[in-house]
């Protein structure tokens, strides 16, 4: 493995669906560009698509995404690691529904690189992972302070 790759991090994945109706304001973009500037992550794809009313899926430019915040994604466009493909974004797109937009992101959780190499220095193997629906964590924690 090559220094690089040797410290690379956990890559995951998000598909953020904004149905009709909804606004994307821009809002988060601040938040991703700052995890990215403090190394946090790191884009490997990003990319937008609208699903029209037939089912068929578009892309979208980033101007049809952020109107007049769009400064602080184009430091994003052109983000391309190969890893993102039309099987990819045919899959995530059925999960859409129709006459909605998405955002399709990959990124490497920086963070945790280090501390994933040693592991597998060590001998150690990831043998599953996975995340709890944030919709779970909280119905969890109003059920225990129910109880109280």
């Amino acid at each position: 493995m090559s220094g690089e790759s040797d410290e690379t991090g956990p890559i995951d994945y998000l598909v953020i669906e904004f149905p009709v109706g909804s606004r994307m304001t821009g809002e988060g973009l601040p938040l991703l560009v700052d995890l990215v500037d403090r190394g946090i992550i790191r884009i490997m794809d990003l990319i937008f698509v609208r699903k029209n009313q037939d089912g068929t899926v578009e892309g979208l430019e980033l101007s049809e995404v952020t109107g007049d915040g769009g400064d602080d994604l184009a430091v994003f466009e052109g983000a391309s690691s190969g890893l993102l493909g039309q099987d990819d974004i045919d899959e995530a797109s059925t999960v859409l529904e129709p006459g909605s937009a998405a955002g399709i992101l990959i990124y490497e959780n920086v963070w945790a690189g280090p501390l994933a190499a040693a592991l597998r220095r060590s001998g150690g193997r990831l043998v599953a992972n996975g995340r709890i629906p944030i919709q779970e964590v909280l119905a969890s924690l109003d059920a225990a302070e129910s109880t109280v």
